[in-house]
Parts: structure tokens; C-alpha cells; sequence
């Protein structure tokens, strides 16, 4: 989508997570509309995700985010910067 941002070394996209990861919301890199869905979906920063499952073709992938399980497709999770939890 061509969104450029700087990480740290701890951030990692949430769609490069591993399953079984448990992670916290850093910050968007969406605008707008996309932007006010992941927010409206509870993707705000410090929300706590677990990466649960992948779909048998690879995308999309399932998350528990506040206790309810949220498909998002690999373009709208590349949206989300996160730090992996202990």
C-alpha cells in the first residue's frame, strides 16, 4: 500500500506474527475508513491480540482480540504494528 513507518526493534506487523503469538497493539499505519474499522473492531493501542489459526488456504488468519475471534485478511494486518507479550 506503499504506508512507510519506522519500527523498533521490538514491532513487528501483526501479519507477520507467528500463531500461538500473544501481542499488544503499538499503533495503525491505516487511514481513514480502514483506520476507523480496525478501531471500531477494538484495534486500539495497548489492545492485547492472540494470533490463533490461519485458514487452510493461508489468509485469512483468526485473532481473539477482547475476547471475540476476528478474521482480518493479510492486507488489513500488515495495517497493525504490534509488540509480542510475555
Amino acid at each position: 500500500m506503499g504506508l512507510e513507518t519506522k519500527y523498533n526493534k521490538d514491532e513487528i506487523l501483526l501479519s507477520n506474527a507467528p500463531i500461538g503469538s500473544r501481542l499488544q497493539v503499538v499503533r495503525l499505519v491505516s487511514k481513514g475508513l480502514v483506520r476507523r474499522r480496525m478501531m471500531d473492531l477494538g484495534l486500539v493501542p495497548n489492545t492485547l491480540i492472540e494470533v490463533m489459526r490461519k485458514s487452510p488456504l493461508g489468509d485469512p488468519t483468526l485473532y481473539n482480540i477482547k475476547g471475540a475471534l476476528i478474521a482480518l485478511r493479510e492486507e488489513e494486518s500488515k495495517l497493525i504494528v504490534v509488540r509480542e507479550i510475555m
